[in-house]
């Protein structure tokens, strides 16, 4: 798929959004976002997270008339037969908080053993062109998730997920959009980009 010269990150996370901007300036060469745009709500009504990211991706690029990419993330973990997965945002409900998503997966846990916790962040990006060009690719970060939380940085699961003795909330923003989920889908998106 070809370059595109900006695109528009579909998402109203103010977070996510962030931590996307971030990683697209920090790739050779970077990818401009056009900030600025507006778009109506979009539901993850989909069954895997490639498809939710496509979802908003079509979506977003249909409202904008610019490249947008998506992405849809889940966290599965193994002692929870691989939820919450794709509900992840919505894992306590919705309209759920970041705390009410971690203190309900933290019960869900109560009791399991620290060496069954293990977990991975997937996270699925979708790019989708103007002329209906699209790309998906996914990152995978593998951790565990602990017992409480730790630090106090990140967002969402940062706190309680954790990477070499780190909780991704402990780990500072810099460092962790390096080696992020998130991080090495956009890695992969740019490396199948001419």
């Amino acid at each position: 798929m070809k370059r595109p010269h900006g695109v528009v990150v579909a998402s109203k996370n103010a977070d996510k959004v962030a931590e996307m901007e971030s990683v697209l300036a920090a790739l050779d060469p970077p990818i401009a976002v056009i900030p600025g745009h507006g778009w109506p709500d979009v539901e993850e009504t989909e069954d895997s997270l490639a498809d939710n990211a496509l979802l908003k991706a079509h979506a977003v690029c249909a409202a904008t008339g610019h490249a947008a990419v998506a992405d849809d993330t889940g966290l599965e973990v193994d002692a929870l037969s691989g939820a919450p997965g794709v509900k992840t945002a919505r894992y306590a409900g919705p309209g759920a908080t970041y705390d009410d998503n971690v203190d309900k997966l933290l019960e869900e846990l109560d009791g399991v053993p620290r060496p069954d916790r293990s977990a991975r962040f997937k996270t699925a990006i979708a790019l989708v062109t103007p002329s209906g060009a699209e790309l998906v690719v996914e990152g995978v970060l593998e951790g565990s998730i602990t017992t409480g939380r730790r630090g106090d940085g990140g967002f969402g699961y940062d706190p309680v997920f954790e990477v070499d003795g780190r909780t991704l909330a402990e780990i500072p923003a810099a460092d962790k959009n390096k080696i992020s989920h998130r991080a090495i889908a956009l890695r992969l998106l740019t490396e199948n980009l001419d």
